[in-house]
Formats: C-alpha cells, sequence, structure tokens
C-alpha cells in the first residue's frame, strides 16, 4: 500500500510532496498503484518462489520476486525509519544486524520436518513476530513474511493453506505480536494448517 498509513518523514521512496511510491509503471495516484501493486504481486505469489537458503539473502529474493516489477528496490533492506499506528519499527541502521541475528533460528529443530505441529507453531510465531518487528522494506513486508512463511511451512511438514487466512484476526494477532503476546498469532497460523 502506498498510503499515509505508514508513519515516515523525508520519504525519498515517495514522489515530491506525496504519499506515493516512486515505482516502475510511474503511477501517480495512491489508489492506482495500490491495485497495480496488488495485481502484480497477486499473480507474482502464484508462480513458484525463489528457492534458497532460509536466510536474509532467500527473504529478500522472496520480497524482489514479489515486487520488482512494481519497484526498483524491491529486495533492498529499507534506508528510511518508518512506523504504524504509533509502533515503531527496527531503524533501517539495525535492520541487516537484526537479519542475520535473526535467521540462524530457522535452523532449531522446531523448523525441521520431524517437529510437532505444537512446536513448530509456537517456533513459527516467534519468527513471524520478530521479523514483522524488523519490517525490513519500505513496502510488502506483510505479503513477503506470508510468502516466506509459505515455503518454511512446507519445508517444516506443516504447510499452511492461506486461502484460510482471516485478514483482520491475522492483523489483529500481528499487532499483538508486536506487543510482545504471540499467542493469538499462534491461534491465527494453526487456523491455516
Amino acid at each position: 500500500m502506498s498510503d499515509s498509513s505508514y508513519e515516515v518523514f523525508d520519504d525519498p521512496y515517495c514522489y515530491k510532496n506525496t504519499f506515493v511510491l516512486k515505482n516502475r509503471a510511474n503511477l501517480r495516484d495512491a489508489r492506482r498503484l495500490q491495485a497495480f501493486e496488488l495485481e502484480i504481486s497477486s499473480l507474482r505469489a502464484e508462480e513458484p518462489l525463489p528457492d534458497g537458503r532460509f536466510g536474509p539473502a532467500h527473504y529478500k529474493a522472496v520480497h524482489r520476486h514479489l515486487f520488482g516489477d512494481v519497484y526498483a528496490w524491491a529486495g533492498k533492506y529499507r534506508t528510511v525509519r518508518t512506523a504504524k499506528g504509533g509502533n515503531v519499527f527496527c531503524y533501517p541502521e539495525h535492520i541487516d544486524a537484526q537479519m542475520r541475528s535473526l535467521f540462524p533460528k530457522l535452523r532449531h529443530r522446531s523448523f525441521a520436518g520431524s517437529a510437532s505441529q505444537r512446536d513448530f507453531l509456537r517456533a513459527a510465531a516467534l519468527f513471524l513476530a520478530e521479523l514483522n518487528a524488523i519490517h525490513a522494506f519500505r513496502e510488502g513486508n506483510g505479503r513477503a513474511q506470508l510468502a516466506f512463511m509459505r515455503l518454511l511451512s512446507v519445508r517444516a511438514n506443516h504447510p499452511f493453506d492461506f486461502t484460510k487466512l482471516r485478514p483482520k484476526a491475522f492483523l489483529a494477532a500481528m499487532i499483538e505480536s508486536f506487543n510482545g503476546e504471540t499467542r493469538p498469532l499462534e491461534a491465527e497460523l494453526k487456523r491455516l494448517l
């Protein structure tokens, strides 16, 4: 989405004097850009997602795959500070270090194909909560997170079915996870199995 719901100041990602993100189609209307972005990223999500080693580079490749036709900076960490709903995301100068700290957690046995559903769900909720708090990209974090979680769930033999996703409940659970409460997110992920 390219609107003012994100709190950013002096945003070099936007066209001057607007909240519209600079884009490859040179769309200057926020609604048209939002529709274009949704259409393109949805089509790209139906394609096979990039293979990788489940590290930061793999995650960046997934974002680039989904949004590379829309934004020149797709797959690159954001360089501006941003917040949403009063929640401040990781400062850009710390994103790389936080990502390098987070992704080794995917080597834990909870993400192995032999882990119980309960262990996987608990670990997946914690991982997703941290990944969301980092909010590595200027736009498209939620869709990249879900696409990556789909890959991760298949690898762990607990595949998620995102057609079951309840957007409002999932968003509420993500907001609670930002505040340290991951049980609602775990419950929403369980619904997707």
